[in-house]
């Protein structure tokens, strides 16, 4: 049932209601920096001039570019990053990451190089270099620096030709199987390391964005919370669908603190809204109802809370058929109320063009500063169905006044034949 906002602005008070003339009181996301006084200057200061002079930071949980605001402290089992040596590989920054590439392949070629040239010292091969009638283990070999190069043809199958192994040296044909099969361990272990480090569909992400600022403003009659995602790409995200996050501290009833609890938005879970076709940007709307976190929430309210709203879009890519996550979040300093999206979607000739320009704007509406509690029991006062509107509100007080002037009309009528009759009672 739809609540039209025009039969509460009939009945509201004048400071409910701020139209065109509201100013952006919102909290600024620039902190104010103060004078650096003495500490004992500072801690003569009225508390209640430093609270209302001072706005306090709001530590973010998800930061604008999605990444977690969470770093992980006194771990002491460290060896568990070990046991998915892997997924460690893959986390690493890039510049570690290339590192250990030069590094592990370096190392492996000098461990070779140095059995190699062990085998050909421990035979006797560096003593008779100039001796045509000795057969070594390895033709051309006359020093580390040989046999390092050697080392490297073997593991990279270079082969050119000049170092070569001879059938007279059974040790050296077993080093060689060994160092053939470790290398192609190594190879497939640090090319799909690189592989999979080069496809992760974490840029994929970069591409999906979201609005610098959520909105709360009246849609069909009901308060709303809305933002709005968009895909930069011509490749779309399949399976696309959008989650949302109350982060806020709480305490229970029994005196029990949760710092950071987490409580579900609703997004259209139930309606199947929360699925996306994401061809063009989407206002993704929250309906502030009895079930949901802001019902008690109001204009005045909302500054003084320290919340943050974290959005979570998920999807395939469309490209290589993996899973992508792009994240964002709205602290209260970044939630308009009494402001909408500007559109961006236009019909050109033949096709519909977005403007990206106006993706992240906003213009100023009217909207009560009520909470959604406050309207929905100024409503039951009213005792009027919400789906009245305003004009059914006119034609049924119309009608009550005809039926109240018919109702007097017969009541005097009824009293002029009363005081006829009682003048004929006396003449007789």
């Amino acid at each position: 049932m739809s609540f039209h906002f025009s039969f509460l602005s009939s009945k509201l008070p004048a400071n409910v209601l701020e139209g065109d003339s509201m100013d952006q009181d919102v909290e600024s996301p620039v902190a104010i920096h103060q004078p650096k006084l003495p500490k004992q200057a500072r801690d003569d200061l009225p508390r209640h001039i430093s609270r209302d002079r001072t706005k306090r930071k709001i530590q973010r949980y998800v930061r604008k570019d999605g990444k977690c605001n969470v770093h992980h402290g006194n771990v002491r089992e460290t060896y568990r990053y070990l046991t998915d040596i892997f997924t460690t590989l893959v986390d690493l920054k890039w510049r570690f990451n290339l590192l250990i590439f030069v590094m592990v392949y370096t190392v492996t070629w000098l461990f070779f190089g140095m059995i190699w040239w062990l085998i050909a010292y421990i035979r006797g091969d560096m003593d008779h270099i100039e001796d045509p009638s000795w057969t070594p283990c390895v033709t051309n070999l006359n020093g580390f620096v040989s046999a390092f190069l050697f080392s490297i043809e073997t593991e990279t199958t270079i082969g050119y030709g000049y170092r070569v192994i001879t059938d007279k040296c059974p040790e050296g044909i077993i080093l060689l199987l060994i160092q053939s099969v470790l290398g192609s361990i190594v190879n497939a272990f640090m090319v799909g390391c690189m592989f999979v480090k080069i496809s992760q569909p974490k840029k994929r992400a970069e591409t999906l964005v979201f609005s610098t600022h959520a909105v709360i403003s009246m849609r069909d009659g009901k308060l709303c919370l809305m933002f709005r995602v968009g895909d930069l790409r011509n490749s779309h995200i399949v399976e696309a669908s959008i989650r949302a996050k109350l982060i806020k501290s709480k305490q229970t009833s029994e005196g029990e603190f949760i710092p950071l609890n987490q409580t579900d938005i609703n997004v259209g879970y139930y309606t199947g809204d929360d699925r996306l076709f994401l061809v063009s940007p989407l206002i993704i709307s929250h309906e502030i109802n009895q079930q949901s976190p802001f019902w008690e929430i109001s204009k005045a309210q909302l500054p003084k809370e320290e919340l943050e709203i974290v959005v979570i879009l998920e999807g395939m890519v469309e490209a290589t058929g993996m899973t992508c996550q792009a994240r964002s979040s709205y602290i209260t300093s970044e939630i308009l109320w009494g402001y909408r999206f500007t559109p961006v979607l236009t019909l050109e000739d033949g096709f519909y063009e977005v403007d990206y320009n106006s993706f992240h704007e906003t213009y100023e509406t009217s909207t009560p500063s009520l909470s959604a509690k406050e309207l929905a029991e100024l409503a039951s006062r009213a005792e009027l169905p919400l789906s009245w509107s305003v004009s059914s509100k006119l034609n049924q007080h119309a009608e009550l006044e005809t039926e109240e002037e018919e109702k007097n009309l017969e009541e005097q009528t009824e009293r002029n034949g009363d005081v006829a009759n009682l003048e004929n009672e006396s003449k007789v």
